[in-house]
């Protein structure tokens, strides 16, 4: 049975097999893995991810971490808030459902930001969190591998290299769930890509790497 705000319409289940998974559920879903979801950077990626019922949730654990270690000391605030957003990835295939994703992510660490630093909150920060959820949650579609323009679905990895400085670098989807196959050989991946003994997996060559640039240049990426 189905609760109430589980679905939109009835056209969208029966088009889309739209169902959206009730808060409990989350949660307890969520509990089964609760130290990676409350360590900063492990990375999530929900493949049909809605308007972000289980990625709202994760946020909230890890922004709790980090208003507990980091709340005296606003640039150390942002630096984790920052792995914490970006640590976050989403695929949908209903392009209203990858816009209010974005939205109620940005609208929960906003909350949080303004809440902490009032009017010393940095609105280039703010814009950098918009546009790590614009690259981050997308619309395509998770079996097919593609956006829905047709494209390879390509993610960004954010890495902290100091205080504000940031480096991207962006992989091919498929490549990367190739390299964790565990039939693919190394003979497959030799001339592309590398194997990470703690991942136990063959991680790809990126297919963009972008300079090193602070919290405010991340938007001038493109």
């Amino acid at each position: 049975m189905i609760a109430d705000g589980q679905i939109r319409s009835r056209s969208r289940v029966e088009q889309h097999g739209e169902v959206f998974t009730s808060e409990r559920e989350v949660n307890a879903m969520l509990d089964l893995v609760l130290q990676e979801t409350e360590r900063i950077d492990s990375r999530f990626l929900e493949p049909a991810c809605g308007t972000g019922n289980f990625l709202i949730e994760i946020l909230c654990r890890k922004l709790k971490v980090v208003l507990r270690r980091y709340r005296k000391n606003q640039s150390d605030y942002e630096k984790y808030a920052f792995i914490a957003v970006s640590s976050l990835y989403g695929i949908d295939i209903l392009e209203d459902n990858v816009m209010e994703c974005r939205a109620r992510l940005f609208e929960r660490f906003d909350c949080e930001y303004s809440k902490l630093f009032g009017e010393n909150c940095q609105e280039t920060f703010r814009d950098a969190i918009r546009f790590l959820l614009q690259k981050n949650i997308l619309c395509g579609d998770a079996l097919t591998l593609k956006t829905n323009a047709g494209e390879p679905i390509v993610f960004s990895e954010w890495a902290i290299v100091s205080d504000t400085q940031v480096k991207r670098r962006d992989f091919a989807f498929d490549e990367i769930l190739a390299g964790h196959n565990k039939q693919t050989s190394l003979a497959c991946f030799a001339e592309k890509a590398k194997y990470d003994r703690e991942s136990q997996a063959f991680i790809p060559a990126p297919v963009a790497e972008f300079p090193l640039t602070d919290f405010a240049g991340v938007v001038t990426y493109e």
